[in-house]
């Protein structure tokens, strides 16, 4: 009897051992994408009022929970009877986070004209602050659902080979510290500058030390909200880029020579741009067909 309950755990041990193995695989190979969904999230779920900002937060984060219980079943369903859907899946998702990629350098270098309006102040109600406020909080999650999207399948590819049990366990793994991780930072950040705020209010002398750190997190919140933008761009290419690297043969030996992290940031950022081309020519083309 002993011996059989030492041997469960020794199983236990070697599946646990297992998936933190697996566990930082899949981690490295996600980790490029929770740049970008801090960074998208941290963009979302600022400009609220600063009392709000916590709560909508929460509100995300529960969304975001939802979405894993909604895409970790159907994630795990493929994988056991159509495991031939996840490489086309990761493929699919590929090319998205490749246009994503190369339409925000596209903005940044030929950013859409926006005729100047003067700023108007609008006096709403309470009820209808919290129907923007809600409106927000749906694009979010919204948001948060493509991403976890990618996130569990990028996770889910890098275990087809291992037992269903071990899968099951590393990508509700990656998926649970990534929401927890980047929510977590998402909080840290966006409450950088109210935190600013008391240390300047902390003491009535002028110029102090506290003024000083306060004042730092002040001007440093849109810094870092753009810093992040700016990763998670670069991280948009070289997630995309080794997703095609690794699943089409012919990518992988395109470049030899050439270490393989600079191969799949261009190759993520040529393919991304063939994309973005052909969808502005399809855009501008169906509009003409509806004039």
């Amino acid at each position: 009897m002993a011996s059989g309950i030492f041997a469960l755990l020794d199983d236990i041990a070697t599946l646990m051992d297992d998936v933190a193995v697996m566990g930082k695989v899949a981690g490295k190979k996600t980790a490029g994408l929770l740049g970008d969904d801090l960074a998208v999230n941290a963009e979302k779920a600022s400009g609220f009022m600063s009392s709000r900002e916590l709560p909508v937060l929460w509100a995300i984060t529960k969304g975001s929970f939802l979405n894993k219980l909604i895409i970790l079943p159907a994630a795990f369903l493929l994988s056991a009877f159509l495991p031939a859907a996840i490489t086309v899946i990761l493929l699919i998702g590929g090319l998205y986070l490749a246009y994503e990629g190369a339409e925000k350098i596209y903005e940044f270098f030929f950013p859409h004209a926006h005729p100047e309006e003067k700023p108007k102040l609008e006096k709403l109600s309470k009820e209808e602050v919290l129907a923007k406020e809600k409106e927000k909080i749906k694009s979010a999650i919204l948001t948060d659902f493509i991403l976890s999207v990618e996130i569990v399948i990028i996770a889910l590819g890098t275990v087809t080979d291992a037992p269903l049990l071990n899968q099951i366990l590393v990508v509700t793994l990656i998926a649970f510290v990534a929401t927890v991780g980047v929510y977590g930072l998402v909080a840290l950040i966006v409450r950088m500058d109210e935190f600013g705020a008391k240390l300047i209010d902390l003491n009535e002398r002028e110029d102090s030390f506290s003024d000083k750190i306060g004042q730092f997190l002040i001007n440093a919140l849109p810094k870092v909200i753009r810093g992040l933008t700016i990763i998670g761009t670069i991280a948009l290419c070289l997630v995309s880029g080794g997703i095609f690297v690794h699943n089409i043969h012919f990518l992988h030996d395109l470049l030899p020579g050439i270490p393989l992290i600079i191969t799949e940031f261009l190759i993520g950022l040529v393919v991304g741009f063939i994309v973005l081309l052909v969808i502005k020519m399809a855009t501008g083309l169906w509009k003409k067909v509806k004039k």
